[in-house]
């Protein structure tokens, strides 16, 4: 039996194909693995904590105390120190003593002062600069206000004029000074500040102080004593 040639020549031609594609596909596996040789799964398990040799001083370090024993030594560190302790002046009373003996010689200095007090009227209302001082850098003349008349009188010492004998402006702070005036008769006293750098070759200061907003009154003192 003659086997047709061309029935021959396709069982060789599959035949062909079927070595070509095993060869081919070992041939691929090889590269792939070759390829694949540097490449590791990563590691997804959780990390144990290591051990350190020095585990057990910091168990030591984390031992808890009673709370019956630190109540126990802190009453009896207390009720020694109680036994021991001498009687002492409490601070508060030694402050006081000491802030009303200061005011006493800062009035004695303010009124041995030549020159003060210096006052001014006007409407009822006075203005009066009981002393001069320096003091931290700065020129402290202290000031009493008292309105003697039936209205209340408001103050904006922003509307101060303070002037030297050259007549130049100076700029001053007031401290402790009221806004309001209340017609109660009684002195409210309150502190000016003048930068010190400012009065280098000043003599005499001049002060003008009006009231806001009727601007109605005059108050002026002048012939200010600065070279104390």
């Amino acid at each position: 039996m003659k086997i047709n040639s061309t029935v021959a020549l396709s069982l060789l031609l599959l035949v062909l194909m079927a070595v070509a594609g095993y060869v081919s596909s070992v041939w691929g596996f090889t590269i792939g693995s070759q390829a694949l040789e540097s490449v590791t799964q990563p590691d997804t398990r959780p990390p144990n904590k290591a051990k350190t040799p020095s585990g057990g001083s910091q168990q030591r370090a984390v031992v808890m105390l009673k709370e019956q024993d630190i109540l126990t030594n802190v009453r009896a560190r207390i009720e020694g120190k109680g036994k021991n302790a001498k009687p002492e002046k409490p601070q508060s009373q030694k402050n006081d003593t000491q802030s009303s003996a200061k005011p006493k010689a800062q009035l004695v200095v303010a009124a041995s002062q030549p020159g003060f007090p210096l006052v001014n009227r006007d409407r009822g209302v006075m203005l009066e600069v009981i002393s001069a001082q320096y003091s931290g850098g700065t020129l402290q003349l202290r000031l009493n206000l008292k309105n003697e008349s039936d209205r209340t009188v408001r103050f904006l010492y922003s509307f101060m004029d303070v002037t030297d004998n050259h007549g130049r402006a100076l700029i001053a702070n007031a401290e402790g000074l009221p806004e309001k005036l209340p017609p109660d008769g009684k002195p409210i006293s309150g502190i000016l500040s003048i930068p010190s750098t400012a009065l280098d070759d000043v003599e005499k200061l001049s002060l003008r102080l009006t009231d806001y907003p009727e601007q109605k009154l005059k108050l002026q003192v002048s012939e200010i004593p600065v070279k104390i």
